[in-house]
């Protein structure tokens, strides 16, 4: 697969997630597909025990796809993560592809933080 289709699978995949469809979703994944989580240290290895984690979230957020770009087989998007009881969280995933599926998935969360006044003569607010 090319670019324009890894871009594609990865924004169909994130409407599959958001309607908690696992068992679509599973077609999007190697079976050895690998998830990282460099914040909290943790690597999930295998598909299945990715997919148990998210079927068993307390409180599955809501998503925003704010970006997607893709470059070869590498495609990262930024998403607004929204939980029920978390507030809210920015998120980037870095989705790498191997033969056309899903191989590694890399994910970053923050939640939003006010500017240091001192550069405020710098910055224009978004």
């Amino acid at each position: 697969m090319g670019e324009q289709e890894n871009r594609q699978s990865v924004e169909q995949l994130w409407g599959i997630l958001e309607k908690q469809d696992w068992d679509s979703a599973r077609g999007y994944f190697h079976e050895d597909f690998v998830q990282e989580w460099p914040q909290s240290g943790e690597r999930i290895r295998g598909l299945a025990n990715s997919l148990e984690i998210n079927k068993s979230y307390p409180d599955f957020p809501k998503m925003n796809i704010r970006r997607i770009t893709a470059s070869g087989d590498l495609v990262t998007t930024e998403a607004t993560l929204s939980y029920p009881d978390q507030g809210t969280f920015y998120g980037v995933s870095i989705f790498e592809f191997r033969d056309g599926k899903i191989a590694k998935q890399t994910d970053y969360f923050a939640q939003p933080f006010p500017a240091p006044e001192w550069r405020s003569k710098w910055i224009e607010k978004m």
